[in-house]
């Protein structure tokens, strides 16, 4: 069992077990949720489309579809977990927190979407930094400007 805590580099380049445990819990849960209200909406939609609201679905669609292969290939997914980690950071720096720096967070519309990406600790925490950094930061390094 400790062993899920270890560096395993055999399977999964170094990086300890229980974090591809989180990343693959991470992506079920995208795909579930994520899913789940995007499509669903999607599918059940009547008449002529927002081209905005449209837009703003067909990515989330996507996204969930991206999410169900990083629970095959967590690895090869990370960008899109970083991806999750960038907009929420950048909405909660934005967004809530000049509205809770004004006391105008509670009751605001804003003040649900505030506690769901405060949720943003757990792709933190499952993130294989060191792994990120050499495969997908360090990497244009080593090959130049790709």
């Amino acid at each position: 069992m400790t062993n899920i805590f270890k560096p395993d580099y055999k399977q999964w380049d170094g990086v300890p077990t229980y974090k591809i445990y989180l990343l693959r819990l991470l992506y079920v849960l995208m795909f579930l949720f994520l899913g789940k209200d995007a499509w669903t909406f999607i599918f059940t939609h009547k008449g002529v489309w927002d081209p905005a609201e449209a837009m703003n679905f067909t990515v989330w669609a996507s996204y969930s579809v991206l999410a169900f292969f990083g629970i095959l290939r967590p690895l090869k997914m990370l960008p899109i977990v970083m991806l999750e980690i960038l907009y929420k950071t950048i909405w909660l720096i934005l967004v809530a927190y000049p509205l809770w720096i004004s006391n105008q967070l509670a009751g605001s519309p804003a003040e649900g979407m505030t506690f769901v990406f405060a949720l943003v600790i757990l792709p933190i925490l499952a993130m294989p930094w060191k792994y990120f950094l050499r495969h997908y930061i360090l990497v244009f390094k080593k090959n130049g400007s790709q």
